[in-house]
Formats: structure tokens, C-alpha cells, sequence
């Protein structure tokens, strides 16, 4: 008779679990370091301070100050477009699904406000660390598609007006959101109202809402 044997499976080295919890948190502080001082006043040993490591290992995995800033805005980007995959628009009226869709953006920005001065600073950069890179692309192809459909939906039962093009249409989302938030200080003390009170700020939910669909809506 011949023995059985059992496959065992080998858990990871300590040594791998704790290479991968030390990128991540180099990756935690980068962000929180440039959404901060941008990539030029970023510091690397401000970095290292902030995630328990040393500017070796910085290096190590990610080879430079500038590399790393390309790493954690392609990450930014894709953990929008990774929460948007998740909402469940298809399943609603088109009218439903843009009025979902503004309040994630809106939301979205609240609980990401390193989203909006990452993006800001690689604007300043003129977008050099992105521009290359194919899974950016891709992931926003996909995300156009799935709005442009929402749309032509929308057109074809009636409820919106024909030639919406997904890509103004996102930027108009995107615009009357991010412009608020970028110039919530300079605008409280202009107008003489509190831009980031939470009465104010669902207020301009509303108001971005009613616009969007006034926009849209035949």
C-alpha cells in the first residue's frame, strides 16, 4: 500500500510580510508627505520618519523621490476609479444613476482631500508622471464607456437630451465638486459664509445635484 502525502502549503516568510507592510507604509506616508508640500518641497527623510523606515529602504523599492510621487499618483487614480467600478449604476434609472454619480464624486473628494492636491500638483507638473502609463488608460477608457452608456440610455428613454458626451459631462461633475473645495477658504472669507460647515456643504451637494440634471435632462 502506498502512503498518502499531503500537500502542505508554506505561509509566507516573516521576512516577505514585512517588506510588504513597509512599502505600504512608505506608500501612506508619501501620500500624506506630497499631498502636503507637493513633490518639490516633499522630503524623503520626512517620509521615512513618518513610515518607521529608513531612506535606504525608500530607495530599495522605489528608486527615487521622483518615482515614488509617479507611484502614488497612479495609485490615487486608480482607487477613484476603483470605488466608482464598485457603484451599482447600471441597475438604476439613468436619472438615478448620474444623481449617484455626483454624490460619490462630491463624497468622495470629502473623504480624500489628498485626491485634490495630489492631482493639482501633477497638473503643475504637467502631468509627466502619468502620461505613460497604459493602466491609467485603460481603467479610465472603461470608466467613459460605462458613463456613456448611462447616457445614451438616458437619451434613448426620454429623459436626456442627445449628444451627451461622457467626458464633458464627468469634467462638469467633476469641476463644480472640486472647484468649491480647492477655494472653500478663500471663498468663506469672501462671501462671508462658512464654505466647509456641514449645513454649507450639504447645501452645495444639492445645488450640484439640481445642476447636473438641469444640464442633462430634456
Amino acid at each position: 500500500m502506498t502512503r498518502s502525502t499531503k500537500t502542505v502549503s508554506t505561509p509566507p516568510s516573516p521576512r516577505i510580510r514585512d517588506a510588504e507592510a513597509t512599502k505600504l507604509r512608505i506608500l501612506e506616508a508619501a501620500k500624506k508627505e506630497f499631498a502636503q508640500n507637493g513633490l518639490e518641497g516633499a522630503r524623503v527623510d520626512a517620509i521615512a520618519l513618518e513610515a518607521q523606515a529608513n531612506k535606504r529602504m525608500i530607495y530599495h523599492y522605489f528608486e527615487s523621490k521622483e518615482n515614488l510621487f509617479k507611484v502614488i499618483i497612479e495609485q490615487a487614480y486608480l482607487d477613484i476609479r476603483s470605488e466608482e467600478a464598485l457603484l451599482n449604476l447600471e441597475s438604476l434609472a439613468p436619472k438615478d444613476a448620474i444623481t449617484e454619480f455626483v454624490k460619490f464624486t462630491w463624497n468622495y473628494y470629502l473623504r480624500n482631500p489628498e485626491f485634490i492636491t495630489l492631482v493639482n500638483n501633477e497638473n503643475l507638473n504637467k502631468a509627466r508622471h502619468i502620461k505613460d502609463s497604459s493602466i491609467l488608460r485603460e481603467v479610465s477608457k472603461k470608466f467613459v464607456d460605462r458613463i456613456q452608456a448611462i447616457l445614451d440610455k438616458g437619451t434613448q428613454d426620454g429623459t436626456f437630451r442627445a449628444g451627451l458626451d461622457a467626458v464633458q459631462v464627468n469634467i462638469t461633475i467633476a469641476s463644480i465638486g472640486y472647484y468649491y473645495l480647492t477655494n472653500s477658504h478663500t471663498g468663506s472669507v469672501i462671501f462671508n459664509r462658512d464654505f466647509l460647515s456641514k449645513k454649507a456643504l450639504q447645501e452645495r451637494l444639492a445645488f450640484n445635484i439640481d445642476t447636473i440634471l438641469r444640464l442633462l435632462c430634456r
